[in-house]
């Protein structure tokens, strides 16, 4: 009975609508402007068939009875209190009874509660598209997708309002919905490798920070108070599943991922916490032949944290190839000056050797003592190449490519630095861009899950979580 008055109720609308807007229109020839305007006709009266049939279907649920218990105290319907919500098919006003008891308080809606909507003015699937969309665009640029190509159209502040409802239900059962999607990811069967990377990214906060250029003192320019903006490094991780070696490529085939993310908070404190989580969760999913690898850049907080954590000892560490390419070059460049051909030979000499030969690093070390003690340099280039000396002489152990190479075994921290540009830089990044630290914390939470591919699963476990709080 329900469906066929739904049924009833819609084609009803549906006719009406299709009668009125088909009135004006000249069905005599096919035009390219005819066919738009029937296209348009049908999307308003599926529309409006939808939102008679949603709205009949509901109400037929409210109750009527004059007196209901809850948590056994009776309350009394008092009225009919009607209520606008943005459905999939446009927003709609719905009349349900309020129930509340004979001395006040707080007010009891049963049909709100029958469909899960206390506390929400968006329908789910509404709020799963929002929450999506924005984890790509703005909420301006959404409202404008949704004008063209959905049968509800929020307002940019709409849209805002629906993604901090949903952050605040996900926040007090974050570490439960986390737990939750761990474990739904699967290390592929064919995987050999896991690899762990993290990596930093600076995002502009909505906050005092210290003033950048040129000091304000010079002649001319006033002393201003500093500006309420400042860049701070948000955290990356990435957690890349790899196979072997394709016939006739030196690189193993990456067979998944998945990302986790954190705007700046002091020592990246819960950033490392759920890096840790997650990977005790994959770590639960593999074999005993996996091979586990951390592989970060040369940043020494990084490779501080990964040294004095007993929780990587069973990792196998190794520093970003293409970072280290990036000092032996600076390196060349202190030596022999900049593009001199003898800099390029001797780069390009220890370049191969760092792929091909085990000591690669220890030769790179005397190379550049060799060199530094038999020719004069400027204070500039001494200083710049002890910096270099310094770092290889500090990673020398972190430099065993040719081994990982051997091994078919990755070698370069490439998805953890394409992480930092796809999650963090393309969407929290753009030009006038300021973020307040929970604000960008919801946008990178719902980026993660749609990057990482596991988009479904999270929706499906915060309704699971929400419904079961």
């Amino acid at each position: 009975m329900v469906i066929a008055s739904i049924v009833k109720v819609a084609t009803t609308e549906f006719e009406t609508r299709m009668a009125e807007l088909g009135k004006n229109l000249d069905t005599r020839q096919l035009t390219a402007d005819l066919a738009e305007q029937v296209s348009q006709a049908l999307q308003k009266a599926i529309s409006a068939a939808g939102r008679a049939g949603y709205k009949a279907f509901l109400e037929s649920y409210d109750s009527q009875e004059p007196v209901i218990k809850v948590n056994d105290q009776p309350l009394r319907r008092k009225r009919v209190s009607p209520k606008s919500f943005l459905t999939p098919f446009g927003t709609i006003q719905v009349l349900r009874s309020l129930y509340q008891a004979d001395r006040g308080g707080d007010s009891y809606v049963p049909l709100d509660q029958l469909w899960e909507m206390d506390g929400h003015f968006a329908t789910v699937e509404v709020r799963q598209a929002v929450c999506l969309a924005l984890a790509h665009m703005t909420a301006e640029e959404t409202e404008q997708l949704f004008d063209k190509c959905s049968l509800f159209r929020p307002s940019a502040t709409a849209l805002k309002h629906i993604i901090e409802k949903v952050s605040r239900e996900i926040e007090p059962r974050r570490e439960q919905l986390e737990a939750m999607i761990h474990g739904r990811i699967e290390f592929p069967q064919d995987g050999r490798v896991l690899v762990a990377s993290m990596d930093g990214v600076n995002v502009l906060l909505r906050e005092r920070g210290v003033r950048r250029g040129r000091p304000s003192e010079r002649p001319g320019h006033q002393v201003h108070e500093a500006k309420k903006t400042s860049y701070r490094n948000a955290m990356v991780g990435a957690f890349s599943f790899y196979g072997e070696v394709p016939e006739a490529q030196k690189c193993p085939q990456r067979l998944g991922r998945f990302y986790t993310a954190r705007m700046p908070e002091d020592k990246a404190v819960t950033f490392k916490r759920q890096f840790e989580q997650s990977l005790d969760a994959v770590e639960q999913k593999i074999g005993p032949g996996v091979i586990k690898v951390l592989l970060f850049d040369g940043h020494r907080s990084l490779w501080n944290y990964a040294d004095t954590h007993e929780r990587f000892d069973e990792y196998e560490k190794l520093i970003d190839f293409y970072h280290t390419q990036e000092h032996l070059s600076k390196a060349a460049e202190a030596l022999f000056g900049k593009s001199s051909g003898q800099a390029q030979q001797w780069y390009a000499k220890y370049r191969t050797k760092l792929l091909e030969q085990e000591a690669a690093a220890e030769a790179i070390l005397r190379s550049i003592d060799y060199y530094s003690g038999c020719q004069r340099l400027s204070r500039s280039r001494r200083k710049d190449l002890a910096a270099e000396r310094t770092f290889f002489r500090r990673n020398k152990h972190r430099m065993t490519y040719a081994s990982f190479r051997r091994r078919g075994l990755p070698i370069g921290s490439g998805p953890v630095e394409a992480a930092c540009k796809s999650i963090v830089k393309t969407r929290l990044c753009r030009s006038g861009m300021r973020w307040s630290r929970q604000g960008g914390q919801r946008i990178l939470d719902f980026r993660c899950y749609a990057k990482s591919g596991l988009w479904n699963e999270f929706w499906d476990t915060y309704k699971y979580v929400r419904r079961s709080a």
